[in-house]
């Protein structure tokens, strides 16, 4: 894979975990479009399970990043005949 294009799946990767770790905790989770729209959705969405799955994915995420980061190692070369 590209270098380039590898340091921007890893930056990008990481951010959205951090992103999904933090936002459920905060306020803008509370007010937002779909539960002012869509107040059926309000216990769900509230709910501390819920957020805490959604921060759990967050996590996983920020795993995958830094496990981006490794060196992947190469496969064995056949030789040619």
């Amino acid at each position: 894979m590209n270098r380039v294009l590898r340091a921007l799946l890893i930056i990008l990767c990481f951010e959205m975990g951090a992103l999904l770790l933090y936002l459920p905790w905060t306020n803008f989770w509370e007010q937002n479009y779909f539960l002012s729209h869509f107040p059926s959705l309000l216990p769900v969405l509230l709910h501390p399970s819920v957020r805490g799955f959604v921060s759990g994915i967050g996590v996983l995420d920020i795993f995958l990043a830094f496990g981006l980061i490794r060196p992947r190692p190469e496969p064995p070369r056949v030789p040619s005949q």
